[in-house]
């Protein structure tokens, strides 16, 4: 049998000072508070939560994002062309006539009109007309493109269908037609142009206000309703509007030519209804969506070529406020809340 090593006994001591040694340095290094660790773990938490949230935000996202592509794909595939069968086309101009308007707009009436006259099934155009008025402007480009695809198409007459009113900027747009019906109390007219605006300067006096404006150009500050009204400015804003009421004027005794009885109150802004309408020549009769397509144009086939908000439109208006929504509650929860 062979004997121990004498080396055993000094390895064990040694590694018997190491223990020891480490067990000093354990005892003698700085203990991390409970306090500190257990915000530590809040906040590695925290993290993590927001990180599944916008995890999950992102998976939304694109799903709203292939929803809103199917949508597209949708509206182009079943959005397109009326058959072309011999059939009425049907345009609705309702509201306030201005650029931003989803029914009546240049940008919304002009390609249904372009639609309705190029298709070759359609016999007539008949414009369903309920709206005050509107931006003079809007109104004019229709008037023009109207009486331009006219002389285009001169086999297919564009009549005008007033429901309850079709006054000012509406009546510009219908003056432009073949034919204005209307019902017995419809109204119609009021062939003109106003400007409003308020007056504050008497108010401001009063309370000790002063108005600082500094401008480039005499003429700058034309109608500030802060300041008292300047009767050059005041002649050179009724010279504007003359101008587009002329301009208004012009385009009705085009449209309605010999129809118009000789009225100076016809021009003054009045309006009436529709039976009075008829006998001042401003209408030439009554009549309804159904009974034009049926008994004018022959044709009770109606289709309409309204140009209305598709699928993807509605989808990419909601995704956009939802999307406006979560970041502003994610802001409030997760940046604003106190560490």
């Amino acid at each position: 049998m062979e004997e121990p090593t004498s080396a055993s006994a000094p390895t064990t001591a040694a590694t018997s000072a190491e223990s020891a040694n480490d067990a000093a340095q354990t005892a003698s290094a700085p203990r991390i508070p409970y306090e500190t660790l257990e915000k530590i773990a809040h906040a590695y938490l925290d993290e993590q939560r927001a990180n599944r949230r916008w995890r999950n935000v992102y998976r939304i996202g694109i799903l709203l994002l292939a929803l809103i592509a199917a949508g597209a794909a949708l509206d182009l595939k079943w959005g397109g062309k009326p058959p072309s069968t011999r059939h009425t086309a049907l345009i609705e101009i309702t509201g306030e006539i201005d650029s931003d308007s989803p029914t009546a707009s240049v940008d919304t009436i002009m390609p249904a009109l372009q639609d309705a006259f190029n298709d070759e099934g359609s016999v007539g155009l008949v414009l369903r007309m309920n709206s005050p008025g509107g931006s003079p402007v809007q109104s004019a480009i229709v008037n023009n493109e109207i009486t331009r695809l006219r002389k285009l198409h001169p086999n297919k007459p564009v009549y005008v269908v007033v429901e309850d009113m079709c006054a000012s900027g509406c009546y510009y747009i219908a003056a432009a037609a073949d034919r204005i019906y209307v019902s017995q109390g419809s109204v119609v007219g009021s062939i003109g142009v106003l400007m409003s605006s308020f007056g504050f300067s008497g108010l401001m006096n009063k309370l000790g206000i002063e108005r600082r404006l500094m401008t480039a150009g005499e003429n700058k500050a034309m109608m500030d309703p802060f300041q008292p009204q300047n009767p050059r400015h005041r002649a050179y804003t009724q010279s504007l509007l003359d101008e587009i009421h002329q301009q208004f004027i012009a385009a009705v005794r085009s449209g309605r030519g010999k129809r118009l009885k000789n009225s100076p109150e016809i021009f003054s802004g009045l309006f009436w209804t529709g039976e009075s309408a008829i006998r001042l020549g401003l209408a030439d009769g009554l009549g309804t969506v159904d009974g034009v397509a049926r008994d004018v144009l022959k044709a009770e086939d109606v289709i309409d070529y309204t140009v209305r908000e598709g699928l993807s439109d509605r989808v990419l208006k909601k995704f956009g406020a939802a999307v406006g929504e979560g970041f502003a509650k994610t802001m409030a929860t997760e940046w604003v809340k106190p560490r």
